[in-house]
């Protein structure tokens, strides 16, 4: 009867260390898991950023061409409501707050005191580093959230950088 008793404590004693193997297993499962998710959530946030710059290029496109006079607009709420017309004009649905940092805090980039692009205030790193479409071809290799710029046209300050280097 001894040998039986001390049997079952052994077999208790081997369940335990099971159990507690398979608790840090799951531990360790869940920690990869919760890394892939908060990538997964920043590329979702980088898709969202990329196509409200895009909204943003095109919105500036159409306030430019809207009346002929290449004029970009001073605000951000003349791309919601185009002060130039009678009638209610609109280039911009709404105004998007920022996916990366969750608020309407935009970086305006501006040329004579007007609006010809935006970027994000972020300073974290994008995942995204390559294979972004032509009119996003600036963005690649960017350190920063920042980094991207959404300018209409696309190749503002490339076009501008080439013609100061030809004086």
């Amino acid at each position: 009867m001894a040998s039986r008793s001390n049997s079952s404590r052994r077999q208790r004693g081997f369940a335990y260390l099971w159990t507690l193997m398979l608790v840090a297993f799951m531990g360790v499962g869940l920690t990869i898991a919760a890394g892939l998710y908060a990538t997964a959530v920043r590329r979702d946030k980088e898709r969202e950023l990329l196509f409200i710059g895009h909204e943003f290029r095109q919105a500036l496109e159409s306030y430019t061409k809207a009346n002929g006079a290449g004029q970009y607009p001073l605000t951000l709420d003349e791309l919601l409501k185009d002060p130039r017309f009678p009638a209610a004009r609109r280039h911009l649905r709404r105004l998007y707050n920022d996916p990366v940092t969750g608020k309407p805090d935009w970086v305006l980039v501006r040329q004579q005191g007007r609006i010809v692009g935006i970027r994000s205030a972020s300073t974290q790193r994008p995942v995204k580093q390559d294979h972004f479409d032509d009119d996003d071809a600036g963005l690649a290799k960017k350190t920063r959230y920042a980094d991207w710029v959404f300018t209409y046209p696309y190749d503002l300050f490339t076009v501008q950088l080439t013609a100061e280097a030809k004086r």
